[in-house]
């Protein structure tokens, strides 16, 4: 029988009292756990943290907080070879997809460490500089920011259950805020395991970090005005949270991280074989790939001159022809599965939504599956679409495929690529590939309203860019429109959303002892 997760809620671990939902090994189809939140007392776990966590938490200085996430840092790095092992059987993942989520979480929280030292022994920030209020000096305003007096519930998605947890987490707890994690039940593995080694270590104070694993189910309705929520997911899910009487009626504060059609963007001017045109088809391919295409990042369009359209095509097509796909245990194997049955159909249903409008331009059921049962295993091989008409395709812009697949889509000119892009109504990322360093730079601007993040690869940082996918935590994550229009990350702007902007006027010797 196989072994039932527990949660960590109200300052004690916690097995749920039905038998939950089976997690499973997405090449080999065997049960690895379950998980089950049935019938914790949900009121009682979220007083615990606001009341013990919370208070805690606020009574320490940014800089013992951010000592607290480098000690973090210590016990994830004893046990990272867990970690990945958890990750091959749970996720299907290869070793450089897994550090991708394991790895990066660990960056994450380092980067938070070093970010909260540099804030020193303060327990609030400082927001500006005081403002004079009258024709005297002496009365001024001074905004402060605080650290919310309640608790941020994260609710992850499966793809990054490592990363995921640790890029939401780490400027909460900085901020001085308890957080309760609801990792996605199909990976909900690691997630747990990285939070029981943490809890068990001690460096938290009691009801800082809290597991709920399996359902939802009346979460939301413990928030309180005070709480947070961020989550991470699908659009209809989003909506779901945003029309939440906690939300609409308690004012909770919400962040959504939803579904994003990126681009990645070749510039005019670019011969075929040129470095950006290269540079544009080495990453197209890695995108494709990088967790089998399981990145909310993800390039799903690429945007090319007419003129060079059989040529990217040709050269997408080649690198992706020389991926292995299968059991990420077989060392030849450089792309693994997607994480459920659930994912592969719906990737398979999204794939035939698209090739309605589009032409097949590398078949991923081409791949020859290693080491793993078709019939089994949740594998499919990276299929490049393309259209000739990118105006009339409306799938191609309007359909994020959460899997191994990406359109190629040709575009007239600067102008007619630009319009391309913005179809897809708000993105996380785009990525501009090019030589001209003044185009590129004026072609930032102009997607910067749209788009989180613009990611942009000329020839000279073509092999030092961190990657059109990578999220890094110094920059933002998040994007407008159907994104979410959400904010993570950003450095230390992450802090912003756990904390309570106030502004307080007083005399000048007043705020004085406020800059102390």
């Amino acid at each position: 029988m196989t072994a039932l997760l527990s949660n960590y809620f109200g300052g004690r671990w916690q097995a749920g009292t039905r038998g939950g939902a089976a997690l499973f090994d997405p090449i080999l189809g065997d049960e690895l756990a379950r998980v089950d939140a049935t019938g914790l007392d949900l009121a009682a776990g979220f007083d615990y943290a606001r009341a013990q966590g919370g208070a805690a938490l606020r009574a320490l200085t940014y800089r013992e907080r951010a000592a607290m996430l480098a000690a973090i840092v210590k016990v994830l790095q004893a046990n990272r070879d867990a970690y990945y092992d958890i990750a091959t059987a749970n996720s299907g993942t290869v070793k450089n997809d897994s550090a991708v989520d394991i790895d990066g979480g660990i960056f994450t929280l380092a980067m938070y460490a070093k970010l909260g030292e540099s804030l020193g022994e303060r327990r609030y920030l400082l927001d500006g500089e005081a403002a004079r209020l009258g024709k005297e000096p002496l009365f001024q305003s001074q905004h402060v920011l605080v650290p919310t007096r309640g608790v941020a519930l994260l609710i992850n998605a499966f793809n990054f259950p490592g990363w995921g947890l640790w890029e939401k987490a780490a400027p909460a707890l900085l901020s001085g805020v308890p957080v309760i994690v609801k990792p996605a039940t199909a990976t909900a593995w690691l997630a747990q395991r990285m939070a029981r080694d943490v809890i068990e270590a001690g460096i938290l104070p009691p009801g800082s970090l809290s597991v709920v694993c399996g359902s939802a189910a009346g979460l939301l309705d413990q928030l309180q005005p005070f709480d947070v929520v961020s989550f991470t997911g699908s659009a209809e899910t989003a909506a779901l949270v945003r029309s939440h009487a906690a939300v609409t009626q308690r004012s909770v504060r919400v962040n959504i991280e939803a579904d994003s059609v990126n681009s990645a963007l070749l510039l005019p001017g670019e011969a075929a074989g040129s470095e950006a045109f290269d540079l544009l088809a080495k990453e197209a391919a890695r995108e494709m790939t990088v967790k089998s295409g399981q990145k909310c990042t993800a390039i799903r369009r690429i945007f090319v001159p007419q003129a060079q359209y059989g040529e990217a095509a040709e050269a997408i097509a080649a690198r992706l022809r020389k991926v292995t796909v299968g059991n990420p245990r077989n060392e030849s194997v450089r792309m693994g599965a997607l994480v459920s049955r659930a994912q592969l159909q719906a990737v398979r249903a999204g794939l035939q939504h698209l090739r309605a409008q589009t032409e097949v331009l590398h078949d991923g059921a081409t791949h020859a599956l290693v080491d793993a049962d078709a019939a089994v295993a949740c594998c499919a091989g990276p299929t490049l679409l393309g259209t000739r008409d990118a105006d009339a395709a409306d799938r191609v812009h309007d359909t994020e495929v959460f899997g191994p697949v990406a359109t190629l889509v040709p575009y007239r000119d600067a102008g007619h690529a630009l319009a391309l892009v913005r179809r897809g109504q708000g993105s996380l990322v785009a990525s501009l590939y090019g030589s001209d360093a003044a185009a590129l730079a004026a072609t930032a601007i102009a997607l910067a309203d749209s788009h989180g993040r613009v990611h942009v690869v000329s020839p000279d940082v073509g092999a030092l860019h961190t990657g059109h996918g990578n999220v890094m935590p110094q920059s933002l994550h998040g994007g407008p429109g159907r994104a979410g229009g959400g904010e993570e990350l950003g450095g230390l702007r992450a802090l912003t959303f756990y904390h309570r902007r106030s502004a307080v006027q007083a005399s000048t010797d007043v705020l004085a002892h406020l800059y102390r």
